[in-house]
């Protein structure tokens, strides 16, 4: 069951990311990958627990490689926080519900 998240390319996102409204936490993840696909069901459970406060979204860096590119992904996955167009937070490999609920709280108080 993929939750509530939304799929992203270069093409989407500066719309879906850059001018969104509310915060936004951005996976940068790729099919092969086995931390990828292990923290999937945490960023399906996050977004479905923010919908209607942020959103969480997907860029598969294999078909899309320009905004991979510009904000310098090195590692899968790695985990940007946007607030108001710009990249607040960060994270890089596995990491737990919590802990991405609490950045992500954080960013959500900030934008109110």
């Amino acid at each position: 069951m993929p939750g509530k998240y939304i799929n992203v390319t270069d093409a989407t996102f500066k719309a879906e990311v850059l001018d969104s409204p509310v915060p936004v936490l951005v996976d940068f993840w790729a099919a092969w990958c086995g931390p990828c696909r292990a923290i999937a069901p945490t960023i399906a459970a996050v977004a479905e627990a923010f919908e209607g406060k942020a959103k969480v979204a997907k860029v598969n860096v294999d078909e899309n490689q320009v905004v991979p590119m510009h904000y310098n992904i090195r590692s899968i996955p790695t985990l940007l926080f946007f607030s108001q167009g710009t990249v607040a937070d960060h994270v890089v490999g596995n990491v737990s519900k919590r802990e991405l609920t609490r950045r992500l709280d954080n960013l959500v108080g900030q934008a109110v």
